[in-house]
């Protein structure tokens, strides 16, 4: 799998699963967690479908183990700190240090994924594997 493959249909689960919460939160009439609800449209839609562009753009990179790397631990910050958000907003303080650990993971892979983009004048070119 490509890591474009990988970013493009993530995307479409985490807009699914950010669809349902926000049908969720309309019918119940709570809305407490429409920041979490904001994070994982962001992250998980957004900026991960964005991910899969550049990628597709880009197709040594987008076999690149490197890349692949870089969206699952994307994917995994999308889950980690929108639940902490959730938590946070909905009254229990326990999602602080959540949100905290999930923030760091987002701005350490983002990091990861802008050395991608300027490395090599911008072509994003690291060696597939």
């Amino acid at each position: 799998m490509k890591a474009s493959t990988l970013s493009f249909q993530t995307a479409v689960l985490l807009v699914i699963a950010g669809m349902i919460w926000g049908i969720v939160m309309a019918i119940t009439e709570d809305h407490a967690a429409m920041p979490a609800h904001a994070h994982l449209n962001l992250l998980g839609w957004v900026s991960l479908f964005l991910f899969g562009v550049y990628y597709h753009l880009h197709p040594v990179l987008d076999r690149s183990r490197a890349a692949m790397i870089q969206v699952w631990i994307w994917v995994v910050a999308t889950i980690v700190l929108p639940v902490g958000v959730g938590l946070v907003h909905t009254g229990h303080p326990i999602g602080d240090p959540i949100a905290a650990v999930g923030s760091l993971i987002t701005v350490a892979d983002v990091l990861l994924f802008a050395w991608f983009v300027f490395r090599r004048g911008g072509e994003g070119a690291v060696p597939a594997g």
